[in-house]
């Protein structure tokens, strides 16, 4: 039998998974990578750290698993986006790459939304330092020679490049780039001007389930693999959670948990929503696009106040537990999580995090209740807006790292009022969506695979018994933002 290889590249490592169907872990490897912040606000990681942390990943599954790696037909990509990668003729990286969180090109954000008005309707929304083009207006101004650079690229395109020799995107990743008129799918020469670049130093995009180049032969031999596997073009790293959760028609959504937090819900049209700074991408499904809303601070702001602290993250969750169990919820402040700024709904980079009604009684489990509560309340927010924008998620599936945390789950489904379903595979659902696009690159299936569901193992429904007390705490959570000038009335 025939399997497929999905890799995805996150902020924080990558993950290998070996699969011989759409939801059938067979073998799995992963590699920490470490994340760079030379001055605050910045996030930076050299592209080839991707590539050392991937052949970790294969080295270790071709030492334990030979025959699977043998039997691998197609490699899937998956990948953090909006990244800077600039590499030079010899495909080599001329700097570090700037990451999705890094907030430096704030004052550059104003400036291109001056440059094109109306950037939010042809894009995947208003200009944000995370995005890909502000951080070209601000290298122009403070490193103007790594703008010589031969092409511009995305992480996982990066690595691609390295698996393949081929240069390549594809449109859902590329959409996050504001150099994209996402409407058609298309590099936009008159954006490329707004940010400085030249369209002709963009890869070519190929559809996201098309093959992006055959494995070389080097690297095959390496690792036990047959040359010229197929290497899918893949997909950002939301659009392949998604897939990963069959999450592909209009009404799906997903919620992924992870170091940020994100509602991907599924559109058949595009309907952008840039007031309230939901992004809107295509999607890796044909003709579909994807509406994101962001929370920047998601588990990374729980695993902060952990360390804080003095916990691990692990206790201070059955803390919180017991915290809630006690019925102290009452006791907790209400917070604002905001540790990397404000997306969805707020667009506020420049906004921290906020602890309202601390008192002398507030311990280390009341503060990590207060951060699981604020990521709720902001996916509340976020939900609010795409329906404001005339989407209808209706069926919420949800992946990521903080799917461990059933209170937290409790606490999202009790605010969406809607149950969330998650699978065995929650944790890896990035890598399984960019397998399934690398089985239809490699002629087993067709696309009608992306919108196949994964058994969903678990239910978490709404909890009556937090349902009034949440609804007050986010009125109260509304009003401190409306009084610091943070929420829109």
């Amino acid at each position: 039998m025939t399997a497929t290889l999905g890799i995805d590249i996150g902020t924080s490592g990558v993950k290998a998974v070996i699969t011989d169907g759409i939801d059938h872990p067979l073998a799995e490897a992963d590699q920490a990578i470490a994340v760079s912040s030379p001055h605050p606000g910045w996030s930076e990681q050299a592209p080839d750290l991707w590539c050392e942390a991937i052949t970790a990943c294969l080295d270790r599954l071709a030492a334990d698993h030979p025959a699977l790696m043998a039997r691998v037909a197609g490699i899937g990509l998956s990948g953090q986006m909006l990244g800077a990668v600039l590499v030079d003729a010899a495909d080599r990286p001329v700097r570090p790459a700037i990451l999705w969180n890094d907030q430096r090109a704030i004052a550059e954000c104003a400036e291109l939304a001056r440059r094109v008005p109306d950037i939010g309707m042809r894009t995947n929304g208003q200009p944000d330092p995370g995005l890909t083009a502000p951080k070209l207006l601000w290298l122009a101004a403070h490193e103007p020679s790594a703008l010589d650079a031969d092409l511009l690229m995305l992480p996982k395109d990066y690595v691609r490049l390295w698996l393949t020799g081929e240069r390549a995107s594809e449109a859902s990743d590329a959409s996050g780039t504001m150099l994209m008129d996402n409407a058609s799918a298309t590099w936009d020469a008159d954006l490329c001007a707004a940010a400085g670049w030249d369209v002709a130093r963009l890869p070519p995009i190929i559809p996201s389930w098309a093959n992006g180049g055959g494995l070389r032969r080097r690297l095959a031999t390496r690792w036990s693999m047959r040359p010229d596997v197929p290497v899918a073009a893949g997909a950002g790293d939301n659009m392949a959670a998604s897939l990963g959760a069959g999450v592909a028609a209009p009404g799906d959504a997903l919620i992924t948990i992870g170091t940020s937090a994100v509602v991907c819900a599924v559109d058949g049209a595009f309907h952008p929503a840039p007031r309230d700074a939901v992004l809107t991408g295509v999607h890796a499904a044909p003709g579909t696009f994807l509406s994101m809303a962001v929370v920047m601070s998601a588990t990374a702001a729980f695993a902060w106040t952990a360390n804080l602290t003095g916990a691990t993250v692990s206790a201070l969750a059955a803390e919180v537990d017991a915290f809630v169990a006690a019925g102290r919820i009452g006791e907790a402040p209400i917070a604002l999580p905001s540790l990397s700024g404000l997306r969805t709904p707020h667009n506020r980079p420049d906004v921290g995090a906020i602890m309202a009604g601390l008192t002398g009684r507030t311990d280390r489990a009341a503060l990590g209740y207060a951060i699981l509560e604020g990521v709720a309340f902001q996916l509340r927010e976020c939900v609010d807006a795409q329906r404001s924008a005339g989407l209808s998620p209706s069926t919420f599936f949800v992946v990521g790292g903080g799917v461990r945390n059933r209170l937290w789950l409790e606490l999202i489904a009790t605010m969406l009022d809607a149950p969330l379903a998650k699978s065995a595979a929650a944790t890896m659902a990035a890598p399984l969506g960019a397998a399934r696009l690398a089985r239809i690159a490699a002629g087993l299936d067709t696309t009608d695979i992306l919108s196949a569901k994964p058994a969903a193992t678990e239910s978490v429904a709404p909890a009556p018994r937090l349902a009034d007390t949440l609804a007050g705490r986010f009125d109260r959570y509304r009003s401190m933002l409306t009084g610091l000038g943070i929420a829109r009335g």
